[in-house]
């Protein structure tokens, strides 16, 4: 009787994890710069499986690739789109889709020390709140004008002080 307890209570244990299971990541991908540029942009689709909230409060990539990893989203002040670093993390909702995307929440590289050439593979270590870490691998990616890098939330038809032609986003010209 005692084993068959042992061995209930075990397997129990060994299941757990198929419950938790934590925050699966799709699609990572980096924006390609041209030579010279010292920043660029990670993308990834984010599904928490788990039952409980949890946010993105951290990624992170080696020293030998950037200086410095931020997450960052768009907003819209007074009719421009700037980028903001997000301090308090990225929310990520039980059971819920995030996409980290162009003119959206997103993970930046400053002072990039490697180029960023299409085809380059980017370990990247995302960082839960929950104490929990996941390495994942952003394949660089050439992103044209007409892929929609570039989403804003306000009418074009309006003039604000915002020319999307003098913009550096990283692509080729």
């Amino acid at each position: 009787m005692m084993k068959k307890m042992t061995f209930i209570l075990a397997t129990a244990l060994l299941a757990q994890p198929v419950f938790a299971k934590g925050v699966e990541a799709h699609n990572a991908y980096a924006r390609a710069v041209v030579s010279g540029v010292q920043q660029s942009g990670a993308f990834v689709t984010l599904k928490n499986t788990d039952a409980k909230d949890n946010v993105l409060v951290g990624a992170s990539v080696s020293k030998r690739f950037a200086e410095r990893t931020e997450l960052h989203t768009h907003i819209n002040e007074n009719g421009v789109m700037r980028m903001r670093e997000v301090k308090d993390g990225i929310p990520l909702p039980a059971g819920e889709v995030v996409e980290l995307k162009p003119g959206s929440y997103h993970i930046m590289f400053f002072g990039l020390k490697q180029e960023m050439k299409a085809g380059k593979k980017i370990p990247i270590t995302l960082k839960f709140k929950n104490g929990k870490a996941k390495k994942i691998t952003a394949t660089v990616k050439e992103i044209q004008k007409t892929a929609a890098p570039h989403q804003h939330d306000h009418q074009h038809g309006e003039h604000h002080n915002h020319d999307h032609h003098d913009h550096a986003h990283g692509e080729h010209h």
